[in-house]
């Protein structure tokens, strides 16, 4: 049954089945309106038009027609388009009865997946063909599964219609639940599904399951097959004051038919924001908007407020475990990269590692469930009075700026804001934006000095673990620590050998040594000085021969404003723009002029104004390598 808050697993088999009626299937065009919501134009034979509408964690459905298409396409409907639009869909599938939508795109020799998720926040990911995840709209980190590059998404749901009756009655006996719960529980039906296949068996929903013969189960299991080839059937699909179904069913009073599921989601679910204004908001008065608004955003941080404090007072009333929680992390970050800490937690049966919920290798975070009304996010090298205390602060931020929004009802301000096109905002800065860094694909975090000082402090304060260390053969290198694990080790250290005195001297490549953090060390041997932003390298060392010096600068507009720099294979397949440099002959800053020139040319009109605070000569220098540079 689709609700409000979402289409459930047997509402997309529905919706699944008419896809594949549709079939054969070209990419069309692809829209992203905004972080959660996109458009795909599906071309068909004799020139058909299909219309296919996503909300992540929400809805996918066919739509009569989508909202209007925005002027600049963001950074990942662009990634999306440059690998499948014009493929032709293969296959169209759901990973069992769960709310995962599996689309198979051929286009020329590659396969890719197109995998739109509806539970929980929701997601859309794009994979090869063997489940490698390529790139994704939200990259995150669970306990149970990672959605980053380079990740293979997994998923072992089977179609409950393609179990044995063998396999369904071990399923149904291994709880201790009714017939009712386990169809909802352990199949995944959900509770008014689970209900409805019940009724059909004519067998009780309260029927104990755990000693139940093959006589009481057969009925059911029969039941539930029946019920399921029906949800292909959708050319009597309601809505009733419950919500929206596929097909018809007794025990339910329909308020609406429609001729396909596709139809009664789309009559059932609010329209698209960009909908005309209504008759009674348009007589609205300039001084009633504003007031409006007004209240609106007091609503709003007094929502905040609350929730902040919470917050802060559930960190104090958890004391004991936060405390232990950041003890324990932060000795086992001495000896470990975040991504192996991360694989201990999972396979751990300890109570510190039952209440995290996900890591955060960039800013040494966790977010833990205590058990209460909101997860928390603690920060380890802080104190558990420092955790606290953010929150205190936040609350306090929205405690002042609804005094504001206060002071200005009194006044009678009445200057509305002019109506903008929605514009990402600016990247906030990190605490390694004043080092060099990069994110490789698979999004592990790479930072390098910038001279002496910047060497010294990432060795002796940032360096961690089973971090990796790197370094140009060439005197005076840049060190440069690879933060955690991984597969595109090949990306940082070409990072290492372009911000190099490499690069200075006009090389087109060299040599990078590697090594772990217990090896690299300040102490000299007997008569021997180590200068300052210096180090020794003890024991056996890898070194990678004749990397190639050359990196990338561009710009980025989603999710985030952003001028990055780095490695080619990193930077372009996020920028909306980007320009290749290798060794040259232009200094610094005249090259960070030439960048910016290509920068602003290849990008439109509009997106060139909304960027001027964040696209400037010095944000593009901060990524132009020590030395002479040519455009490539």
């Amino acid at each position: 049954m689709a609700t409000t808050s979402g289409m459930s697993g047997t509402d997309l088999t529905a919706v699944t089945a008419e896809l594949n009626k549709l079939l054969p299937l070209w990419i069309g065009k692809i829209y992203q309106y905004d972080n959660e919501s996109f458009g795909f134009r599906l071309n068909g034979e004799d020139k058909a038009r299909h219309l296919f509408y996503f909300v992540k964690g929400v809805r996918a459905h066919l739509v009569s027609e989508l909202p209007t298409a925005p002027k600049n396409p963001s950074g990942f409907s662009m990634y999306l388009r440059k690998f499948i639009e014009g493929g032709k869909v293969l296959s169209i599938e759901q990973k069992g009865i769960e709310r995962v939508l599996v689309i198979s795109i051929g286009k020329g020799p590659y396969e890719y997946k197109l995998i739109a998720e509806l539970f929980d926040e929701g997601n859309l990911i794009l994979t090869d063909a063997e489940y490698k995840i390529l790139n994704a709209l939200s990259q995150k980190r669970f306990k149970e599964r990672e959605i980053i590059s380079g990740a293979v998404y997994e998923s072992t749901a089977v179609l409950p219609s393609e179990l044995s009756f063998e396999q369904f009655s071990e399923i149904i006996k291994s709880g201790d639940a009714d017939i009712v719960r386990s169809l909802a529980v352990e199949l995944k039906f959900g509770g008014t599904s689970a209900e409805e296949i019940c009724n059909l068996s004519g067998i009780s929903k309260s029927m104990p399951c755990k000693f139940a013969d093959d006589a009481q189960l057969k009925p059911v299991y029969d039941a539930m097959k029946t019920w399921l080839s029906h949800l292909s059937e959708t050319d009597k699909s309601v809505i009733d004051e419950k919500g929206a179904f596929p097909h018809e069913s007794p025990s339910r009073k329909p308020k609406e038919y429609f001729d396909s599921f596709s139809k009664a989601l789309e009559a059932y679910y609010p329209k698209f924001v960009a909908a005309k204004v209504t008759e009674k908001a348009a007589k609205l008065s300039k001084e009633e908007r504003i007031r409006k608004q007004q209240k609106s955003a007091i609503v709003s941080f007094d929502k905040k407020i609350k929730e902040a404090t919470e917050i802060s007072e559930i960190i104090y009333g958890h004391y004991g475990e936060v405390k232990e929680t950041i003890d324990i992390l932060a000795k086992a970050s001495e000896k470990m990269s975040w991504q192996e800490i991360e694989k201990v937690l999972k396979g751990s049966d300890l109570p510190a590692a039952k209440r995290i919920v996900s890591i955060s290798a960039k800013d040494a975070s966790v977010v833990l469930d205590l058990g209460e009304k909101h997860k928390v996010t603690v920060f380890v090298r802080d104190s558990v009075e420092e955790n606290a205390g953010r929150y205190s602060e936040t609350a306090k931020k929205f405690r002042a700026k609804k005094a504001g929004a206060y002071r200005a009802m009194e006044k009678g301000i009445v200057h509305a804001p002019a109506k903008k096109e929605h514009v990402p905002t600016k990247i906030k800065p990190k605490w390694y934006h004043r080092f060099r860094w990069m994110e490789t694909s698979d999004g592990v975090l790479v930072i390098g000095g910038r001279n002496a000082d910047q060497n010294e402090e990432l060795v002796k304060k940032y360096m961690e673990g089973k971090d990796t260390f790197l370094h140009a053969d060439v005197f005076g290198a840049s060190v440069v620590i690879v933060k955690g694990n991984t597969e595109k080790i090949a990306e940082a250290v070409q990072f290492a050998a372009s911000y190099s005195r490499m690069w200075s001297s006009g090389s087109a490549s060299g040599d990078v040594i590697c090594a772990s953090p217990s090896q690299v060390s300040k102490t000299p041997e007997s008569g021997e000085y180590v200068a300052h932003g210096s180090f020794i390298i003890r024991g056996e060392r890898k070194i990678y021969k004749d990397v190639p010096l050359e990196v990338a600068i561009g710009i980025v507009t989603e999710p985030v404003l952003a001028v990055i720099g780095g490695v080619p294979e990193v930077v372009e397949p996020k920028a909306k723009a980007s320009v290749r440099l290798r060794p040259g002959t232009f200094e610094g800053n005249d090259i960070a002029k030439k960048v910016l020139r290509k920068l602003r040319e290849a990008l439109p009109d509009a997106e060139e104004k909304a960027l001027k605070n964040v696209l400037n000569t010095e944000s593009v220098a901060a990524f132009v390598p020590p030395g002479g540079s040519d455009i490539l």
